[in-house]
C-alpha cells in the first residue's frame, strides 16, 4: 500500500522526478506512508517507525539478513555510491530529499542497519505550526524577527522540528529577497519564489571530490544572498556563517543540535574550536552574529518552541544565553 502520490509529494515544488517506491522493497509501505518521518531497521529482527509521536516497533515485521543487505546495497547505489566491507558506513540522499544511512557488519554487530529520514509530504506554513500549538506564546515574536531581518539560531535535539520551523519562518520573507540555503543534506523546503539550495558532497571512493559546508558558505556569499541560511552547523562552517552575519548579511539563520538552551553556548564553543577559534573569539562572534536563539523541545511526541533567548557575555567573557520573556 503505497500512499504517497506524486501530488502528495508536491512535484510542482521543484522535485526532479517521482520516487520509485518499489526500490525500498519490504520497507516501501512504511516509507511511502504520508505520516512517517523515520524508518529504522536494526538488523533482521527489528523495524521501528516514527510517524510523528516517537519510534514504535512493528512486531509483525521480519526480514532475513541476505535480503536486508541486498536492499541496503541497492538503496546506496540509487544515491550514486557504493557500500561494502571496505566502505561499510554510507550516507546518501535520494529523490525528494529522502536520506538513507547504512551500516554493514562487522561494523554493526546486529546485522545490516538502515536508517531512512523521509521529509513530510506536506510543507507547513507558519500559521499551520501555530494552529498545531508549536509556536505558543512566541508566535508574534518569531514573525516580527523575520520581518525585521533578525539573524536566527534555531536549536533543539534531533527530531524536535528545527528544520520544519526554519522552513516556515523563511517562507515569511518578502518575495523580492533571495534566500541561499547551504546544507549537508538538503532538507529545508521553503515555500518561497526565490530560494537557491547548495548541498555538500562527500568524497568518492578515492577520497577526492568532497565539498564541505565551510566552502559552500563562502560560495553562497558570492551569490548575493539577501538571507544566508545554513541548515545545520556541525563544524568549521560556523565560523564562516558567523563572519557573514557580522558583515552586513542580515536576515540569516542556522540550526544547531543542542539538548537544552543551556547547552547551546558549549556547542558553539566546541564547533568554534573545530574552526580554530578559541572560546573567547567564538563568544564574541556569536553575540554579534545572532539576534535571537529559538530553542525547541519534543515532549511526548509534541514539538514546541520552549524558549527564546539572546546571547550575552558573562562577567568572565564566556558565552551565555539570556532567556527572553514571551
Amino acid at each position: 500500500m503505497l500512499e504517497r502520490s506524486d501530488r502528495d509529494l508536491g512535484t510542482s515544488e521543484g522535485r526532479q522526478h517521482p520516487i520509485d517506491w518499489a526500490a525500498f522493497g519490504p520497507l516501501a509501505p512504511y516509507v511511502a506512508s504520508p505520516e512517517v518521518t523515520d524508518v529504522f531497521v536494526n538488523g533482521p529482527g527489528g523495524l521501528w517507525i516514527d510517524a510523528g509521536s516517537g519510534a514504535v516497533r512493528d512486531l509483525a515485521w521480519s526480514c532475513d539478513e541476505r535480503t536486508l543487505r541486498g536492499l541496503a546495497v541497492r538503496l546506496v547505489a540509487l544515491g550514486g555510491r557504493h557500500v561494502d566491507e571496505a566502505n561499510p558506513c554510507v550516507d546518501v540522499r535520494l529523490a525528494d530529499g529522502i536520506r538513507v544511512h547504512v551500516v554493514l557488519p562487522p561494523i554493526s554487530t546486529n546485522g545490516t542497519l538502515i536508517s531512512i529520514r523521509v521529509p513530510r509530504a506536506r510543507r507547513f506554513a507558519l500559521h499551520d505550526l501555530d494552529a498545531a500549538g508549536m509556536l505558543g506564546v512566541y508566535r508574534q515574536r518569531l514573525a516580527e524577527a523575520v520581518h525585521r531581518r533578525a539573524n536566527l539560531l534555531v536549536t533543539g535535539a534531533a527530531g524536535s522540528g528545527k528544520t520544519t520551523l526554519l522552513s516556515a519562518l523563511l517562507a515569511e520573507a518578502p518575495e523580492e529577497e533571495r534566500i541561499v540555503c547551504v546544507e549537508d543534506v538538503a532538507e529545508l523546503h521553503v515555500q518561497h519564489p526565490q530560494v537557491v539550495a547548495l548541498e555538500a558532497r562527500q568524497a568518492n571512493l578515492e577520497g577526492a571530490g568532497a565539498i564541505g559546508l565551510d566552502r559552500l558558505v563562502r560560495e553562497a556569499l558570492r551569490m548575493r544572498p539577501d538571507r544566508l541560511v545554513v541548515g545545520e552547523c556541525r563544524g568549521a562552517e560556523v565560523r564562516d556563517l558567523m563572519s557573514a552575519l557580522n558583515t552586513g548579511h542580515d536576515g540569516g539563520a542556522g540550526t544547531l543540535h543542542a539538548n537544552s538552551m543551556e547547552d547551546v553556548p558549549a556547542r558553539l564553543e566546541a564547533l568554534g574550536a573545530l574552526a580554530e577559534m578559541d572560546a573567547s573569539a567564538a563568544a564574541r562572534q556569536a553575540v554579534s552574529a545572532f539576534d535571537l536563539v529559538v530553542h525547541l523541545e519534543r515532549v511526548a511526541g509534541v514539538r514546541r518552541v520552549a524558549h527564546c533567548g539572546e546571547f550575552r557575555l558573562d562577567a568572565g567573557g564566556r558565552l551565555s544565553v539570556q532567556e527572553l520573556a514571551p
